[in-house]
């Protein structure tokens, strides 16, 4: 492979990931740790990504912004409704759980508007969804209010939370890379921590293009869940590689066409 080629296919990739270690390339490019390193130097200095200890980060990373909760809705839409429906299936009636933010946590209190449940939530999207349910006991902790994704956050809604047990936590993220569970924004990722600290079973919501992706803020280790919930879309890589962090659950072939 000639040198040009080389370079460009770690911009890509970079690019494509948002962070990638030099293990990552290593693997990918066959060439070896020096290789790697050097050519990361070279780019850095051209301005293509950004050096971060163990590999890059891309610049457009850098310069992210966060999608509004609208924004989100239209995106992934069969596949969060697939996983709201395997996360449905795990809640039993009588139980105390806490939703978080997020458009597929949104599917999920959809599907759990007619249970005889407790449901504790710092999303307005979610409150307004289940306000009209005759059967869920619903509880809204307020705080400061982010409008673009409708959640509270804040010492109040810190205070509450931390007040509280559930029998299961069910929280999304923008991304999972290695162990790291990441978000946009550390005030609501604060809250989504607590909330999995203080819950018996904790659940992550997630599609499969979120897998190998990072965001700003680190609030959870795959490690320290029950499971992650995702589509049949999920790519066979990327099941091998998480399944060695914590169980894994997706929709069965036979449940995707029924």
């Amino acid at each position: 492979m000639l040198k040009r080629e080389r370079l460009q296919r770690i911009v890509d990739k970079v690019n494509q990931k948002g962070v990638v270690t030099v293990n990552d390339i290593i693997q990918e490019l066959g060439v070896s740790d020096m290789t790697v390193r050097r050519d990361l130097d070279e780019l850095e200095k051209k301005g293509l990504l950004s050096r971060i200890h163990g590999g890059a980060q891309s610049i457009s990373f850098l310069q992210k912004q966060e999608k509004s909760n609208r924004e989100k809705l239209t995106v992934q839409t069969k596949e969060k409704q697939e996983i709201a429906k395997s996360a449905a299936s795990l809640i039993s009636d009588g139980e105390t759980i806490f939703i978080g933010p997020g458009t597929t946590l949104e599917f999920l209190a959809k599907e759990l508007s007619s249970r005889n449940i407790r449901i504790v939530t710092n999303s307005l999207p979610v409150f307004n969804i289940l306000s009209k349910s005759t059967t869920v006991d619903l509880l809204l902790i307020g705080g400061e209010y982010r409008s673009i994704t409708g959640a509270f956050t804040g010492s109040l809604t810190k205070s509450n939370v931390a007040s509280l047990k559930f029998a299961k936590a069910f929280i999304s993220c923008n991304g999972i890379y290695n162990n790291d569970i990441a978000t946009y924004s550390e005030a609501e990722g604060n809250i989504q921590k607590l909330a999995f600290d203080n819950s018996i079973e904790k659940f992550l919501l997630m599609d499969s293009q979120k897998f190998d992706t990072y965001d700003f803020c680190v609030f959870y280790q795959l490690t320290d869940i029950t499971a992650l919930i995702t589509d049949s879309s999920v790519r066979k890589e990327d099941l091998a590689k998480y399944s060695q962090l914590t169980h894994i659950l997706k929709p069965s072939p036979q449940s995707k066409e029924a």
